[in-house]
């Protein structure tokens, strides 16, 4: 833990007792109503100068006025688990051995969550706060539609702050972007007929074969171009006929696309063109459609492009001060996360975002997900720290 930790030991304790109730706390994607009235309540009870649940189930707390805005987000739902009696601790358990929190979500990302609460209190506390707006978001239905939760909080708040922080696991470092995804649907058009006439058909099955294998060089020749470097997987493939006795009308696939830096979207268009250029096919982006907890319809079209911030930036120049301030040292190294966030959202709209959390982001979905309590306690501080840069 780091000298320069700016939490008294009964804060740290409640911290850590928080971010254990919130992993006791079952919330999958749409199912999160008990975990967000609980973090109302608790920001509530911190003296928060004003919560709100908007309409599609995201909370959301300020702190202060005027000035600058700086928000804070961490998503509260977490997947789901299909293997608990393999856990080697219940994985709703939030037990903590050997300095370590263990349950689903400690990583991804509750620990975070409790992190930010109490980070901008303590804040506010120091009067770090004078003169500048701290939101904090707890948002939901992230692991399917990362970025439509701030997208509606946004909107329906008329929310716009100068600066985000994504406090997704980095353990601990300033992450200055992320890849950007491509969620693909490829469908194959096939002329149905009887399984005994084969040849009266057309079989999507035999039309998509081609294109497994255009998808499968494709990807290899991305791996060819060094790091960071993009991605593209078949992820699942599915077929539409009268019968098992007919030839297939239809085969779908599902394509997850990543991409680095410096990708634009018309190259990704126009690879999708030529992996279907010759076949009987088609492509288009593959909307997600969900409802979350409180009933509401969400959309998603998982298509957004990578990013990353300048280390000149201002936001970027506040959080290396920060981390000076806050663990005694220059940051050794900067991070750059494989997966896509909630900052798709800001980032869209213009907005400087950075990311930093704690936990090992290698350990998110996995069994035995478990984060170090040293590191949820140091990046309360840090965020703490970083409003006062700001």
């Amino acid at each position: 833990m780091s000298s320069a930790n700016l939490l008294s030991a009964e804060i740290q304790t409640e911290l850590i007792h928080f971010a254990q109730s919130l992993v006791r706390m079952k919330s999958l994607s749409g199912q999160e109503g008990e975990i967000i009235r609980t973090i109302e309540q608790k920001m509530i009870a911190l003296g928060y100068d004003e919560v709100v649940v908007d309409a599609m189930g995201n909370v959301l707390g300020r702190i202060g006025s005027g000035g600058p805005a700086i928000l804070f987000d961490s998503h509260v739902d977490t997947v789901d688990v299909k293997d608990a009696e393999e856990w080697e601790f219940p994985p709703f358990s939030g037990e903590i051995v050997d300095g370590r929190l263990h349950g689903r979500g400690s990583v991804d990302m509750k620990s975070a969550a409790a992190a930010t609460l109490y980070g901008a209190v303590l804040a506010r506390s120091l009067g770090f706060t004078a003169g500048k707006t701290v939101y904090v978001s707890c948002t939901v239905f992230e692991e399917d539609c990362d970025g439509e939760n701030l997208k509606h909080l946004f909107q329906e708040l008329n929310l716009r702050p100068d600066y985000v922080v994504i406090c997704e696991p980095s353990s601990n470092l300033i992450t200055l972007g992320h890849k950007g995804k491509a969620q693909i649907a490829i469908k194959t058009h096939g002329v149905s007929a009887h399984g005994a006439a084969p040849e009266r058909g057309v079989n999507a099955i035999y039309e998509m074969a081609e294109i497994i294998q255009r998808v499968e060089k494709t990807n290899l020749d991305l791996m060819k171009k060094g790091d960071p470097r993009g991605t593209l997987v078949m992820s699942r493939i599915s077929s539409v006929s009268a019968s098992l006795n007919a030839v297939p009308s239809e085969c779908e696939a599902y394509l997850d696309r990543r991409m680095i830096p410096g990708e634009s979207a018309d190259a990704i268009r126009h690879e999708m063109d030529q992996l279907i250029q010759g076949k009987r096919a088609t492509w288009a982006v593959g909307t997600l459609v969900r409802k979350s907890w409180t009933g509401l319809d969400i959309t998603y079209d998982p298509f957004h492009l990578a990013w990353k911030t300048d280390l000149e930036h201002p936001l970027a120049q506040a959080c290396v001060a920060a981390y000076r301030a806050n663990f005694g040292r220059e940051p050794s190294k900067f991070d750059f996360w494989d997966f896509s966030t909630n900052a798709v959202t800001p980032v869209s709209l213009g907005i400087p975002t950075i990311g930093f959390g704690p936990g090992e982001y290698k350990l998110a979905h996995m069994r035995d997900e478990q984060c170090e309590v040293s590191q949820i306690v140091d990046a309360c501080s840090f965020y703490a720290h970083l409003i006062n840069e700001l």
